[in-house]
């Protein structure tokens, strides 16, 4: 474990350098270091770091759930939900198309869906830190569309459930899928009503207490929610959309992030650990095709939530670029699919496909200018900034 740790931060730390995401560098840690590359093994059995692997995704969804407040629905407003369901529509859509083309199986194309479909909350994060564009007027609605996924994820997942644990007839699957939609509803409504008494349960001013209290409640949520035949990441997420509405959420918040971050890596690195080097090749033009229509897709989402929030090609690029990485979400699919034993060529290819999206896309945001150029009415709006910038004055004498 402890090699784990060092591999992943000596990674990180070089491409920090270099200013890649440190999520691909964390899962070609694992790959590096796992039983299917030749030379120095750290992990014969990628099992072994199961039970960190889950804590790691069980944090990284409690950690979303606390940034995100059910206030942040009433202020979007119609604008944050037409522009968030068009953008979904047009990447699950894609993807659930892609995963037909392919052939591989119904299961597998439902997948897929959400894997195309769905951006890495963290890496648009980072990329919006990095970029300096917290402040942008576009970064309202590509937080807006953060929040609409998240929403659907918890549904998309709760509905996928069933599918994939073979559920053995129609009776069977809509019993399963009502038992986890109920507990769902169950979750937001105590989330929605029940913040008070939440709150005094967690009030104290002892942190040593508080972490005790939130990671406890995290992880047996997410158990719970296993039972209830929803993915336990969804669980946690439920417990941190609770907590963060509390007087103790951003103490909470701030305890929690070294936390997230640390077991966060072992995450990826564990997944690292099960990718195959080998297979990548046999996926290697389905991760192709998957990165061109991600990012046609995305270009098109851009330019219909400029068009609804009034922006020009500018912020249009901007929306379309931070938006692209694929992440964690990916991941959780990938390990969901490889539970319920669907194609073997499902793991690496969605590795392949989150490596190759975790680097460009924030290489491309910080590059969007290039984009909004070729945009309709790029040239145009150009030649305005030029004109409008203020010339050199002549010298005096």
């Amino acid at each position: 474990m402890g090699g784990a740790f060092l591999a992943a931060a000596v990674l990180a730390r070089v491409g920090a350098r270099i200013g890649l995401p440190t999520i691909p560098l964390f899962i070609l840690a694992g790959i590096l270091l796992g039983p299917h590359t030749p030379g120095f093994v750290l992990v014969s059995d990628p099992h072994e770091m199961e039970m960190l692997s889950a804590l790691g995704l069980v944090l990284l969804l409690f950690y979303l759930g606390l940034e995100f407040h059910m206030d942040d629905l009433k202020a979007g407003g119609r604008r944050m939900a037409l522009s968030g369901g068009t953008y979904l529509a047009l990447n699950v859509g894609a993807g659930l198309g892609f995963g037909f083309a392919l052939g591989w199986g119904t299961s597998e194309a439902l997948v897929l869906a959400g894997v195309l479909g769905i951006s890495s909350s963290a890496i648009v994060t980072k990329v919006l830190v990095d970029t300096g564009r917290l402040g942008n007027a576009e970064t309202k609605p590509i937080l807006g569309i953060i929040v609409v996924e998240d929403i659907f994820l918890a549904l998309y997942l709760a509905a996928l459930q069933p599918i994939l644990s073979g559920a053995d007839s129609l009776g069977s699957a809509v019993l399963d899928g009502g038992k986890a939609f109920a507990f769902l509803l169950l979750l937001a409504l105590a989330a929605r009503f029940g913040t008070r008494i939440v709150s005094r349960l967690f009030d104290t001013r002892d942190d040593e207490l508080l972490v005790i209290s939130f990671l406890g409640a995290a992880v047996f949520m997410a158990g719970v929610s296993e039972w209830f035949g929803v993915a336990d990441a969804i669980g946690a997420f439920m417990v941190g959309l609770m907590l963060g509405s509390t007087t103790s959420g951003p103490r909470i918040l701030k305890l929690v992030h070294p936390l997230r971050d640390a077991f966060g890596a072992m995450f990826f690195f564990a997944f690292g650990l099960s990718i195959d080097p080998g297979d990548l090749p046999t996926v290697l033009w389905p991760v192709l095709a998957a990165v061109a229509l991600t990012l046609a897709m995305n270009v098109l989402a851009g330019l219909g939530a400029a068009r609804i929030y009034g922006f020009g090609p500018g912020p249009a690029a901007n929306i379309s670029t931070t938006l692209l990485a694929r992440g964690e979400f990916a991941l959780i699919l990938a390990t969901m699919a490889a539970v319920a034993g669907l194609d073997e060529r499902l793991s690496p290819f969605i590795a392949g496909y989150v490596l190759v999206l975790a680097v460009l896309g924030p290489l491309a945001a910080g590059r969007s200018g290039w984009l909004a150029r070729i945009l309709p009415g790029g040239k145009a709006a150009r030649a305005a900034e030029q004109a409008a910038e203020p010339r050199e004055s002549a010298p005096v004498g």
